[in-house]
């Protein structure tokens, strides 16, 4: 017989905030699939494996509407191709965010070597720079 969650114990085993839980019934993902006596929503073992793959598919970078995808919301289990492209679409993401965060290196690096060399009695260049 599978085991019934509260929300709170739904959250609790699955280690995430109660609000979490919440927010994926709100949006589609997670449906309580019966009420208690005392009208409380009650969730299965299955909720709490797709409440865990949720977590696991954004942990690697799927968006929520990913998710959706990944889970057959649309009635029909996503293909392989469409998958991948799921994946490709991630990893392209992933490449701009590196590429823009070395530049943040880049230009982060150069003002700490100017801070060092500079007279620390002076006014922040940094600082100066980031005013106009």
């Amino acid at each position: 017989m599978s085991r019934q969650f509260t929300i709170s114990q739904l959250a609790k085993a699955a280690g995430i905030p109660t609000t979490t839980v919440r927010y994926y019934e709100r949006i589609g993902l997670v449906k309580p699939e019966d009420r208690s006596a005392g009208n409380y929503r009650l969730y299965s073992d299955d909720s709490l494996q797709r409440v865990k793959f949720i977590r696991a598919a954004q942990a690697i970078g799927f968006t929520l509407d990913d998710v959706r995808e990944l889970l057959g919301e649309g009635g029909s289990v996503p293909c392989c191709g469409d998958v991948q492209q799921l994946i490709e679409d991630r990893l392209a993401e992933i490449d701009q965010r590196l590429k823009d965060l070395r530049q943040v290196k880049r230009v982060l690096s150069g003002a700490l070597t100017k801070c060092q060399t500079s007279n620390p009695r002076r006014a922040c260049h940094v600082l100066e720079s980031l005013d106009k």
